[in-house]
């Protein structure tokens, strides 16, 4: 079999797909807490067009962080209160 040295065989690695080592691990869960944040604050505030906005487009988090810093205006000790 012959590789290329512009290709990257993913079976031919250890982990498959998922080698993304623990960085990438530790910014997946930091995306996947701070889309759950700004959603359900977008939800609780009844903002519509947000919720969906912030559902759809997957912006790494940044859409996140703009609406839960500069439109809900939450500071950090907020987040967590009911």
């Amino acid at each position: 079999m012959m590789f290329s040295t512009y290709s990257h065989n993913y079976a031919m690695s250890r982990f498959g797909v998922f080698s993304f080592g623990v960085l990438g691990f530790v910014l997946l869960i930091l995306v996947i807490v701070l889309k759950g944040l700004a959603l359900w604050q977008a939800a609780k505030r009844g903002e519509k067009w947000w919720f969906i906005a912030m559902l759809v487009i997957n912006t790494a988090g940044l859409l996140e962080l703009i609406y839960l810093i500069f439109f809900a205006k939450l500071k950090f000790d907020q987040i967590w209160k009911k």
